[in-house]
């Protein structure tokens, strides 16, 4: 485990950088990249900036290796989502350290693990650890809009500064009881997150007299709740599979076996295997007309649709259009992100599963695909990088970290930055010594 000086470090380093506010938009992460090259520069660390703009940097920190070992790179984001004052109990930026946990906007979406990648690298390069590979850190901006500031700009523009063979990024790391058994769950597959604008079309007219109009947004309705109302297809992931695997000794047989399963397990359990089973498609924006007076010619849907890894954007228009069936509306793309996956077996794995063994000899990693999307993604199309999510926590549970992301009251245990720390340097030094 971390040492106590290692606790305290981490703590005081993750409530400076939550008073850095890098609200995104507009970001301002520079701020929070030369705090952190101050404080990894005092450790003999390398340290260089990379900016596309001057207010929003990117950190690249490196321990050089002798050069027979393969990379390994900490990410994380330095920039945070909004706060409104008004709904929390502590100042958002004010990192108070109040009962054994720091609060602040970004001490979970992940503020709390740029400290103690941060700490982990640091502590290291005190320690004169001499890597067979280089071990990277890397503090981007602009990951909760992704604008082309952060991690896929560095990736296009300074490969070299982040090339990487194994990655360790947000994600996942909760320590679940499932089956009366401990696991902590490790992030290996993500979703690809694939919105895109439905626009119906009619024709425009005074709302007094509706009939000489043809009203989009009432053509538009139909569609809306046939979106809503689709279920669909389910497929079995290798993700879950392994996933169910670990948790109950047996390979579900078919995605209906899998949700089975999990429903056995628990309801919190089977809610997170569900939306690993399909795609999904939820409507979340309507805009219409301007004016109460008129019917609208164009209403235009925003549905956001999240696809399992190996599902193409066409493919899930052609399950929209079999779902809306013909009409006088058109689907546009509005992004393709994400939807990748890293292989299980790997020295990665066995880093992980090494470390919890050591801190929790009973408990098992387990591999999960995230719902949502990361900036992992960009490492694996760049570069073939096995990426995880992991940063582990069992101070707090897992129900009540999901409800505190992105939302008032932010905040995480000390103890669980310590056992953050505490895995990150096992994984370099598992990895590369």
């Amino acid at each position: 485990m971390a040492t106590v000086s290692l606790r305290g470090e981490v703590t005081e380093l993750l409530q400076e950088l939550i008073r850095v506010d890098t609200t995104n938009p507009p970001g301002n992460e520079t701020a929070a990249a030369e705090l952190l090259r101050e404080y990894l520069e005092e450790s003999g660390a390398e340290v260089e900036l990379y900016a596309r703009v001057p207010e929003r940097a990117n950190l690249v920190a490196r321990i050089r290796g002798r050069g027979d070992g393969p990379t390994l790179l900490f990410l994380s984001h330095t920039d945070v989502v909004l706060a409104d004052a008004a709904e929390w109990s502590a100042d958002p930026f004010g990192g108070e350290l109040r009962d054994g946990e720091v609060w602040g906007r970004g001490a979970l979406d992940m503020k709390g693990q740029v400290a103690a990648s941060a700490v982990a690298l640091a502590s290291l390069a005190r320690e004169g650890f001499e890597p067979a590979g280089d071990l990277v850190f890397a503090a981007t901006a602009d990951e909760e809009v992704g604008d082309g500031f952060g991690a896929q700009w560095l990736c296009e523009t300074h490969p070299e500064a982040v090339r990487c063979d194994y990655l360790v990024n947000e994600g996942s790391g909760e320590r679940l009881e499932l089956g009366g058994k401990p696991f902590y769950m490790c992030s290996v597959a993500e979703k690809m997150s694939a919105p895109f604008r439905l626009r119906v079309r009619g024709r425009s007219g005074h709302a007094s007299m509706p009939g000489i109009a043809d009203n989009a947004l009432v053509k538009g309705a139909p569609l809306i709740t046939a979106l809503g109302e689709y279920v669909p297809e389910q497929q079995l992931t290798p993700e879950v599979e392994t996933l169910l695997e670990a948790v109950t000794g047996e390979r579900p047989a078919s995605p209906q076996d899998a949700l089975e399963q999990a429903r056995a397990i628990g309801e919190f359990f089977a809610e997170m295997v569900e939306p690993l089973l399909s795609l999904t498609l939820s409507p979340t924006m309507v805009s219409a007309s301007r004016k109460r007076n008129v019917i609208p010619a164009i209403c235009d849907v925003i549905v956001d649709s999240r696809l399992l890894p190996g599902t193409t954007p066409a493919e899930q228009q052609a399950i929209v259009r079999a779902v809306l069936g013909d009409g006088d509306y058109e689907l546009e793309k509005l992004e393709a992100h994400g939807g990748t996956r890293s292989r299980i077996e790997t020295p990665l794995w066995e880093a992980v599963a090494g470390w919890i063994n050591e801190v929790e000899p009973e408990a098992k990693p387990a591999p999960i695909c995230v719902a949502g999307f990361t900036d992992s993604h960009w490492f694996r199309e760049a570069f073939g990088t096995v990426a995880y999510g992991f940063f582990p926590s069992r101070a707090m549970s897992a129900e009540l970290a999901a409800r505190l992301i992105h939302s008032a009251d932010e905040r995480i245990p000390v103890e669980d930055l310590e056992l953050g720390v505490s895995f990150l340097r096992h994984a370099a030094q598992a990895m590369l010594t």
